[in-house]
């Protein structure tokens, strides 16, 4: 068994239009700003009560920073799979400051656009799922299957290889 899990999973919405930058040698970092929000009933005056948190997320992941690049807009509604990072940086006074972030990077990443408004052909179609892949290993311009079939055109998941052709073979019972 595993030591410790550092996992991060968010559905929130995007408070603003990404920022995209670039590092010296041209690769893609995209900054956002994801809020989740609680409701609840006061116990004592029945009043609906929110509570909303936002949570700074990096992608260094170089396809999923092309998906929020092109996609990605103020109120969009995502789902974020990464890691809780703190870097410590120094303020304009030279005082050391900590920040708290969701990364995304490597293989263990996750973003997943959870509604129609991109302005993209698969943001359209109801969600589009595009996980996974760092270092540029991963072809990000052809979408995973989305927990909720995000899928257009209706056709089944044919990802992971021939698996539903090998049902197709005679069961020995």
């Amino acid at each position: 068994m595993a030591g410790s899990v550092n996992k991060v999973i968010l559905i929130g919405n995007v408070g603003a239009d990404p920022e995209i930058r670039r590092t010296q040698d041209g690769r893609p970092i995209a900054n956002l700003r994801i809020a989740t929000s609680e409701t609840w009933r006061d116990r004592n005056s029945g009043e609906r009560r929110e509570k909303t948190e936002w949570h700074n997320v990096v992608v260094f992941n170089e396809g999923l920073c092309k998906v929020v690049e092109q996609y990605v807009k103020k109120g969009a509604k995502l789902y974020i799979e990464g890691q809780l990072q703190t870097r410590k940086w120094q303020d304009q006074n030279g005082n050391d400051r900590y920040t708290t972030e969701v990364v995304l990077q490597g293989f263990n990443s996750t973003l997943t656009m959870l509604d129609g408004r991109g302005e993209g052909g698969g943001a359209r179609s109801g969600g589009s799922d595009y996980g996974g892949g760092g270092g540029g290993y991963e072809d990000y311009d052809q979408p995973r299957q989305s927990p909720g079939g995000g899928r257009s055109g209706g056709q089944p998941n044919q990802g992971g290889g021939n698996f539903s052709r090998d049902l197709d073979d005679d069961i020995p019972f």
